[in-house]
């Protein structure tokens, strides 16, 4: 393995956005989900090697919840001009992600904000959430349009309750 792998896949996952927004507006869903999955798991992938063989970098620090969140906001800002979605979660979604990534860039320097469990159960909500609006057609009606609005109202809560503790860890580095 190169001390670059997990950088590459950062940068790979980057690269992948376009190609998501592309084929999300081209109407080809499936080969969006396809693309989807195959960044997310570029994800997966780059945390994971960047961890066992110590290979976390600053560009990494930066790049990665940069790559995350241009994946995760394309497919909101994506299904909410498609009309799939309200315009009101894509809204709340984004203001908390761009809000902590924000934060956390910010104090960088100083020290890394780990993500915390609530995050990581938001980020897999989100995920799957997205992937039943590209899985299933955006007209459909019945139990699994139900489903679909449970999941994405339990995606835009989990996302606000998530902010949580970053919100507290940043209040409390600020009266410190």
């Amino acid at each position: 393995m190169t001390s670059h792998a997990p950088n590459i896949l950062t940068v790979v996952r980057v690269l992948l956005v376009p190609v998501f927004v592309y084929l999300l507006f081209a109407d080809e869903r499936l080969a969006a989900l396809i693309v989807f999955w195959i960044a997310g798991i570029t994800d997966l992938l780059d945390g994971w090697l960047a961890r066992k063989h110590d290979r976390v970098t600053a560009f990494g620090k930066i790049a990665d919840p940069i790559a995350d969140k241009a994946l995760t906001g394309a497919a909101w800002v994506g299904l909410s001009l498609l009309g799939v979605i309200p315009w009101l979660a894509t809204v709340i979604i984004l203001v908390r992600e761009v809000g902590i990534t924000a934060w956390r860039l910010r104090v960088l320097s100083t020290h890394v904000v780990e993500a915390q469990a609530l995050g990581k159960w938001k980020t897999t909500l989100q995920i799957v959430t997205i992937s039943s609006l590209l899985l299933f057609p955006f007209t459909t009606e019945g139990l699994i349009a139900w489903g679909q609005d449970a999941l994405l109202w339990a995606s835009v809560v989990l996302t606000v309750v998530s902010a949580i503790p970053y919100l507290r860890q940043a209040w409390n580095r600020g009266h410190e």
